[in-house]
């Protein structure tokens, strides 16, 4: 019995023609078209502490030839899962097992840097409050001398 052929489906509206191969009945034979569809973000898979404990110990228990491939194999991990895990484990680090937050850590380093960058951005408003609140003394001292009213200093209010 011949084996049916593969085919190559060009892809809707490419407007080119080719002859593509037939099978024992005459009809085409058509591939599977792959869905295009791309996932919206890929999820990073994570393993809780029990779990890779559970690993560990069972490829500790491996005694033959091949049984921690298989066991890898069935469960779906790679060697470097295994590798890792085992130097966090050697580490001592019983935490370490539980999956790190990954992104950039937060160091407390930053915070001063932060309290800095808000104490700055409180000094330049109240500056600028500042001036303004000068800018409104100055008018009302011009204003006082065109229309002749004396102002009291300072010393005037303390002697009251």
């Amino acid at each position: 019995m011949p084996r049916p052929q593969v085919v190559m489906v060009p892809p809707e509206g490419t407007g080119g023609e080719r002859s593509e191969p037939t099978g024992p009945a005459g009809g085409t034979i058509g591939a599977v078209r792959p869905q295009p569809e791309v996932p919206e973000k890929a999820t990073r898979r994570t393993f809780t502490a029990e779990y890779k404990r559970y690993v560990l110990q069972q490829t500790d228990a491996c005694k033959g030839s091949g049984e921690v491939g298989a066991f890898l194999r069935r469960e779906g991990l790679y060697s470097s899962h295994l590798t890792s895990w085992r130097h966090q484990r050697e580490r001592g680090e019983i935490q370490g097992l539980t999956p790190k937050k990954r992104g950039h850590p937060r160091h407390k380093a930053m915070v001063p840097v932060q309290e800095y960058e808000r104490v700055r951005r409180e000094n330049q408003k109240l500056r600028r409050r500042l001036e303004q609140a000068e800018l409104i003394i100055e008018i009302q001292k011009k204003a006082s001398e065109m229309l002749g009213i004396p102002l009291r200093s300072l010393t005037d209010d303390e002697n009251d």
